[in-house]
């Protein structure tokens, strides 16, 4: 079977298989992970208990704590022996989370990339800049590695030093950009200020972005741009990395579910939700071996959709990350999601997408104010242009997000750039 007909696999063959892997997945957790025996004894299953893919909402949660808990190798259902690589977070909210991969781990996490790469027909002819941070980040090898395995030649260019990796593009004729999306943002506003053509200067014609939430207003962007088909790309590295699902022409994200079991949950109540309803994705790993994942809550807030996708493709879909559980801020008791407010932003023309949320306390309220840097077309226009861009961006957030913010509009160039994932968040509130 290819790769392309894993992802057109009629519904009661995959589920079957699914089944299968999954029964096989609980086995190993079960008998290999003390961590995990000692959860299910508590709930009082055993694997055999696991009959359907129904019977997987009585199997516990594991989450990112757990992986700290565990540190370093707690959880690894394998010895050490078989493992040969290992990935980590920074560990910046405390222990890092510790990931290993044994030989058949990374052949499964190539496959995946390489069905990524395969949602923009990448092929040998093609050449993929990739400027996702290699080392302990699991980024940089999951692109590199699945490019290679096509064919593709590969530029590891990693990620800063924006201005050699433009003239590496440029020279070296990438076709294919990897990137966090305000990456490909920064690395366009820099070609323009040294002088490159944009469409004439580079042979781009496709772009894999991930690593961080981006609203439909900064995708277009990043496209129009640079002229080519944008793929979302989602992953995390508990589950394997980048290739847990990709986002076909049409724009849906794809998940590779022969090997990984998506649920939407209420973050609240932990109860499985219909699909189509919006909650935090939770994911189950089915053919991992050395760090098999049951039921890994993601704080990722997405909605499932199974009804059929033009692409052709059977396995089911999920919608655009619309951010983390624990970056929607609770403003005066409305959610609001970065996202949503790059969204507005990026409708809104006068504006770059580069923004910063800052939340405040004014007495027992909260403050709300959002920094956005103009276009350098609009400084030339006046006070008075500055000024009812200001009141429309505020119309706008109120209407759209339905909460009052100050907005600061500022310089071309003022706020911090990003090399990796954007900071869009200082919330004041907790210094207080």
């Amino acid at each position: 079977m290819s790769l392309k007909d894993k992802d057109c696999m009629p519904r009661e063959e995959l589920e079957k298989l699914q089944l299968k892997r999954l029964k096989e997945t609980v086995e190993r957790a079960y008998y290999l992970v003390p961590f995990y025996r000692k959860k299910f004894d508590e709930r009082g299953i055993k694997p055999e208990d696991i009959k359907s893919l129904d019977d997987l909402k009585k199997l516990p949660f594991t989450t990112k704590q757990d992986l700290r808990d565990n540190y370093p190798f707690g959880l690894f259902a394998v010895p050490l022996e078989q493992v040969v690589r290992i990935h980590s977070s920074s560990g910046t909210t405390g222990k890092p989370t510790v990931v290993g991969y044994t030989r058949h781990d990374l052949e499964i996490w190539t496959e995946v990339m390489v069905r990524t790469y395969l949602m923009a027909d990448v092929s040998e002819k093609d050449v993929v800049h990739n400027a996702y941070g290699y080392g302990l980040f699991t980024g940089g090898l999951g692109f590199h590695y699945g490019a290679e395995a096509i064919g593709a030649a590969v530029v590891p260019a990693s990620g800063g030093f924006t201005k050699r990796q433009l003239m590496l593009m440029k020279d070296f004729g990438a076709t294919v950009l990897c990137c966090t999306p305000s990456f490909a943002l920064h690395l366009s506003e820099v070609a323009k200020e040294e002088g490159y053509k944009l469409h004439e200067d580079f042979k781009l014609r496709a772009g894999f972005f991930g690593a961080e939430p981006a609203s439909k207003g900064l995708k277009e962007k990043v496209a129009e741009e640079w002229g080519i088909q944008y793929v979302e790309c989602y992953g995390l590295s508990e589950i394997i990395g980048p290739g847990v699902a990709a986002s076909c022409k049409h724009g849906n994200l794809h998940v590779f579910e022969d090997h990984f079991i998506p649920e939407i949950i209420d973050p609240e109540t932990g109860e499985v939700l219909p699909d189509g309803e919006e909650g935090e994705l939770v994911i189950t790993t089915l053919t991992k071996q050395a760090l098999p994942m049951i039921r890994y809550r993601t704080k990722d807030i997405s909605v499932i959709h199974r009804e059929p996708c033009p692409c052709g493709r059977t396995i089911l879909y999920i919608e655009s990350i619309k951010g983390r559980a624990d970056d929607m801020l609770i403003v005066n008791g409305v959610n609001v999601f970065p996202s949503q407010v790059e969204h507005v932003i990026t409708k809104v023309e006068g504006t770059t997408p580069n923004y910063v949320i800052v939340v405040d306390k004014k007495g027992v309220l909260d403050k709300l104010e959002v920094w956005i840097e103009v276009d350098e077309s609009i400084l030339r226009d006046g006070v008075g242009t500055l000024e009812n861009l200001k009141k429309k961006l505020e119309e706008e957030l109120l209407n759209n997000l339905y909460i009052n913010a100050k907005v600061k509009l500022v310089e071309p160039k003022t706020l911090e750039r990003s090399m990796g994932k954007a900071k869009r968040i200082v919330d004041r509130r907790e210094l207080q």
